[in-house]
C-alpha cells in the first residue's frame, strides 16, 4: 500500500517565515543579554515552537523576561512578515504537479499561520487541513501532532510522508512511522547533515519534492 498523505510543516517549508523570525529573535535575545546569532538560532530554535523557545530562554538567563517582551517580539516579527514574507521558492509549482492528499502540521499557532499563509495567498490550499501543536499535549520531536494530523485526515502513519526542515520535526515524523523528507533549503553542509543525521532524505530544492514524493508513493 502507497503514501496516502503528504504532511507539509509550514515555517521555512511552505512560507520563508524562519529566516525572518530567527533574525529578529538573534537580535532581541542579544540584547536582551543573551549574545546569539542568527545561525544559534536556527541550531537551538528551529522547529520547536515560539513557547519553548522562551521557556529556555528564560532557563538560560537564570529570570524570567521582561513585563510585556514577548508580545513586542511578536509584534516586530508580524510586522517583518507584512513586509519580507514569501512563500518558499518553488513551493508553488511543486504543490501543483504534487496529486496526494496534503494537510499541514506546524509548531506553529493558527493564528500564526493564518497571517503568514494569508500573506503568502497559500491559506486556501490547504484550509480545513491545517493542525497545530496547541492541539495536542506534546509538541515536536514528540509524534502527537504527527499522530493528531494523519487521525484527522483518516490515514494510518505508515502510509504519511512528512516534510520537514528542522531535526525535531524529522525525530518526530520518525517516531511516528511516517517518511520523513528533509528540506535545506540553504544547502548548508551542517543543515543537511543535522537533518540526515536525523534520518531524513534530504533534498535542497522544491523542484525535487514531486520527484520525491512520487518515489516514496
Amino acid at each position: 500500500m502507497g503514501a496516502g498523505l503528504l504532511i507539509f510543516d509550514c515555517d521555512g517549508v511552505l512560507v520563508d517565515s524562519d529566516r525572518i523570525s530567527l533574525r529578529i529573535q538573534a537580535e532581541r535575545f542579544t540584547a536582551l543579554g543573551l549574545p546569539m546569532t542568527y545561525e544559534d538560532c536556527v541550531r537551538e530554535f528551529l522547529g520547536i515552537g515560539m513557547p519553548a523557545t522562551l521557556r529556555q530562554v528564560e532557563q538560560r538567563l537564570g529570570r524570567p523576561l521582561p513585563a510585556g517582551w514577548a508580545e513586542e517580539l511578536d509584534a516586530a516579527v508580524k510586522e517583518a512578515f507584512r513586509r519580507e514574507l514569501r512563500p518558499v521558492p518553488g513551493v508553488v509549482e511543486a504543490l501543483d504537479q504534487i496529486a496526494l492528499p496534503t494537510c499541514i502540521a506546524s509548531s506553529g499557532s493558527h493564528e500564526k499561520m493564518m497571517l503568514t499563509l494569508g500573506l503568502t495567498g497559500l491559506y486556501e490550499r490547504f484550509a480545513g487541513r491545517i493542525f497545530s501543536a496547541d492541539e495536542v499535549e506534546r509538541g515536536k520531536p514528540d509524534p502527537d501532532l504527527f499522530f493528531y494530523a494523519a487521525e484527522r485526515m483518516g490515514i494510518v502513519p505508515e502510509r504519511c510522508i512528512v516534510v520537514e526542515d528542522s531535526p525535531y520535526g524529522i525525530q518526530g515524523a520518525l517516531a511516528a512511522g511516517m517518511a520523513p523528507l528533509g528540506y535545506a533549503a540553504d544547502a548548508e553542509p551542517a543543515a543537511m547533515g543535522a537533518l540526515f543525521d536525523a534520518g531524513a532524505i534530504v533534498f535542497t530544492s522544491m523542484a525535487d519534492l514531486p520527484g520525491l514524493v512520487a518515489a516514496a508513493s
